[in-house]
């Protein structure tokens, strides 16, 4: 990937690069200005150079959980701490890894990433680089994922990657409706509020079923293996639960984007999905208080980054519980 990367200004000036690619990476760097100017995120290389790995993701990572469990297994590493994935560059170790812990009678699911954030560690051999893999997706992801992804590098949780992915991603949601606010045209706009309408639909009945998962599994505990009842309700809230998607493309006309992930659903999905999601309102909430003031916010975010995850937790659910009690 270091290898393949080049600066933006180097793919722009050569004349194999097609005009279309042109057009896309001379919006990131707009979109990495911004990012700077706006969100006073980091200004480092970072995403100042584009690569072509020729494949479809960069890589792939691995996810697994107990089958009465959405808590996902950790994986511990030097320097970085522990997670709850392991990620390779080469599927084919991805999936060896997964079929193995099946084995084990884990639930598992592989994903390809398209993208992943080394926390600004990289900078000095030219920074984290923009990459086919992502390059052309509609304009407000875009933005989404370049701001989420220069979010890790403000601040990181040991140990915590529902606090630092959901941290990333309410930064991508803010920053990227504040660049389709200022920036985008009407017709971007409106494509990306019907994408986020179907975002927040698809992830609203995910949330729900995963409440549905989490109070049966509660009512079985770790002590006792399920009952065929308990065994079958699992069965029927997943039943319910692609039911319900069903109805959900009906209503969008048709629109496909989430078969996959609804087909292969099971406990490491759903429990990788809450990673994403589950403090996304609370940051939210906390970057009102901090009157939507982006420094204030971050270093808000680093004071709870470095206490004990209990404590954070509990205060980051205060902020939750606020955001309910106010209809958000």
């Amino acid at each position: 990937m270091l290898q393949a990367a080049r600066p933006v200004q180097s793919w722009l000036g050569d004349a194999q690069t097609s005009a279309a690619l042109k057009e896309r990476l001379r919006l990131t760097q707009q979109m990495r200005d911004f990012a700077v100017t706006e969100l006073a995120l980091p200004d480092n290389p970072s995403y100042r150079r584009f690569a072509d790995l020729q494949r479809r993701a960069v890589v792939w990572n691995v996810v697994a959980a107990q089958p009465f469990s959405l808590s996902l297994k950790d994986w511990c590493f030097p320097l970085l701490g522990c997670v709850t994935y392991r990620g390779y560059f080469d599927e084919a170790q991805a999936r060896q890894l997964a079929d193995e812990l099946r084995t084990q009678g884990l639930e598992v699911a592989v994903h390809g990433v398209p993208a992943y954030s080394t926390l600004g560690w990289m900078n000095w051999a030219g920074g984290d680089p923009l990459l086919n893999t992502f390059i052309r997706y509609p304009e407000g992801e875009l933005a989404r994922l370049i701001f989420h992804e220069l979010a890790h590098q403000v601040v990181y949780a040991r140990d915590d990657t529902t606090f630092n992915e959901s941290y990333a991603t309410a930064v991508g949601q803010l920053g990227g409706a504040r660049w389709l606010a200022s920036r985008a045209s009407q017709t971007v706009r409106s494509e990306d509020a019907l994408h986020e309408q179907r975002r927040k639909a698809f992830r609203a009945l995910a949330r729900a079923t995963r409440g549905q998962l989490q109070r049966l599994y509660d009512e079985v505990g770790e002590s006792t293996p399920p009952s065929p009842a308990q065994l079958q309700a699992k069965q029927d809230v997943l039943r319910d639960f692609r039911e319900r998607y069903s109805t959900l493309k009906v209503s969008w006309g048709g629109y496909s984007g989430y078969d996959l992930w609804v087909t292969n659903a099971n406990n490491a999905s759903f429990g990788a999905q809450a990673a994403y999601d589950a403090q996304v309102p609370a940051f939210e909430a906390l970057f009102e208080q901090q009157g939507r003031n982006w420094p204030a916010f971050y270093d808000a975010v680093k004071r709870l980054a470095a206490m004990p995850p209990d404590e954070r937790n509990r205060i980051l659910g205060t902020y939750t519980r606020k955001t309910e009690t106010n209809g958000g």
